[in-house]
């Protein structure tokens, strides 16, 4: 596996849609094409399957340094009411344009740090939401907690509000580690979390793991494998560090590159961590998650209808994804768009009566083939490539050298993931990423796929 570490290691993206972000035409886009396009998309889409809704709350009171999340830190929770008041309003913004009131299948807070806000105010945010929604009878709400501040005055709020499913940000549980990233926390926090959700109701919790972090070695990973399958939380996403410091900078690190695993020993990370998560009762779904038998994620992926969009692996058909707040993205099925990245930028936009949507894409043709193609391999690790696949030719020439290695098997338009190839599935995808080969980049904008 070390030479194939190195083979592979490549800059590729998560593939979380397609066209990916830096290959969006934002010089054909527009606000009114992005409007055009989400009507389009809610009527022959969001009608019929409703609407993942995204909620993007950008603070926190610390940096946490391999976070690559748009944050804004300060402990001033004053900002919290002016924020909210800007998500409901940009939620208007959209209900006066959209020809239906939405049916909302799932809803997801994301950060930052969700529970930065306090419960008072997360509760004005959901009702104000969902009072003038239609909300599913099988609606998935679910929101990211921080296990150092989220309390049970969240849990508890957020519960009555229909929330069964928390996620909370482990990352690892080695002091060194935990120094270095500049999130320390406490074993015995995680777990009185974890009990406390579910003495309230709360069916799926869900833990983020970290491999490839700084001082990080086969001694961590397995130690913090071993505290998480003790407390057996149900899902479980276990994720690469993506090391971007053109995008993050390398303000208050407390590590440099020096300290980060090899790509070999990044990839022993995974592979002890993998190991360990499935001899504990876990199965593997897609790229980089991990779920109990009897989870609706695996379930899913069972079935063959697994999802993903901008939020990761869901178990929701939506075919359409609405992100509120700054840096959001969104995604009609025929356009994607993406709010201002500055907190400033969004509020101005949003005061002046604007959708804060500031780039953007619009799905040709050849974008949908290609997108359909991608999603089925991420989520079901196999795809029939038709013969009217652009450049169909070309494509299976990119696939000899994977299918030499024993990460594909080929036959008859047929391309499925082997177990081998799961740990590559990013550079799998890529050979059918119609645009990057069109247009290669010149310098590094994605992060490394080992």
């Amino acid at each position: 596996m070390n030479q194939l570490a190195a083979k592979y290691n490549i800059p590729a993206p998560r593939y979380t849609s397609y066209p990916t972000v830096p290959y969006w035409n934002n010089l054909e886009f527009s606000e009114n094409r992005w409007i055009k396009s989400l009507l389009s998309g809610m009527t022959e889409k969001g009608n019929k399957t409703g609407i993942s809704l995204y909620i993007h709350l950008p603070f926190c009171e610390s940096l946490c340094t391999f976070c690559g999340c748009n944050k804004r830190i300060t402990k001033d929770h004053s900002v919290e009411q002016r924020y909210i008041k800007a998500v409901l309003k940009e939620w208007d913004l959209y209900l006066d344009r959209l020809p239906v009131i939405p049916l909302i299948r799932e809803l997801h807070l994301g950060g930052g740090t969700p529970t930065f806000f306090s419960a008072e105010n997360l509760s004005l945010l959901i009702s104000g939401i969902i009072s003038k929604a239609q909300v599913a009878e099988n609606v998935k709400f679910s929101f990211e907690g921080n296990p150092q501040n989220t309390t049970r005055e969240h849990l508890v709020m957020l519960y009555n509000l229909g929330f069964r499913r928390v996620s909370l940000g482990v990352q690892d549980f080695d002091p060194e580690v935990q120094k270095a990233i500049n999130r320390v926390q406490d074993y015995n926090k995680v777990q009185q979390i974890t009990a406390e959700a579910r003495s309230i109701g709360y069916d799926s919790v869900n833990y983020d793991l970290v491999y490839g972090l700084p001082f990080q070695e086969i001694c961590s990973v397995v130690n913090t494998i071993e505290k998480v399958s003790m407390l057996k939380p149900d899902r479980i996403a276990f994720y690469s560090y993506a090391h971007v410091p053109w995008i993050k900078g390398v303000g208050q690190r407390k590590f440099s590159e020096e300290n980060l695993p090899s790509a070999s020993q990044k990839l022993a990370l995974y592979e002890t961590g993998k190991k360990m998560l499935q001899a504990a009762g876990y199965e593997e779904i897609g790229m980089d998650h991990f779920a109990l038998p009897e989870d609706d994620l695996f379930k899913a992926f069972s079935s063959g209808t697994l999802n993903r969009n901008f939020m990761g692996y869901t178990d929701q058909d939506t075919e359409l994804t609405l992100g509120l707040g700054v840096s959001s993205i969104s995604d009609s099925f025929y356009g994607m768009s993406q709010n201002a990245k500055k907190l400033e930028d969004y509020y101005d936009l949003i005061e002046r009566d604007f959708i804060p949507v500031v780039k953007g894409h619009i799905l040709t043709a050849e974008d949908i083939i290609t997108r359909s193609v991608i999603h089925d391999l991420m989520c079901k690790m196999e795809v029939t490539l038709g013969d009217d696949f652009p450049n169909r030719q070309i494509v299976m020439d990119r696939l000899l050298e994977p299918f030499a290695d024993n990460l594909i098997e080929m036959q008859l338009g047929v391309i499925k993931v082997t177990p081998k190839g799961r740990s590559f599935l990013r550079n799998i995808c890529l050979a059918f990423d119609l645009r990057f080969w069109e247009d290669q980049p010149k310098s590094q904008i994605f992060s490394m796929a080992v």
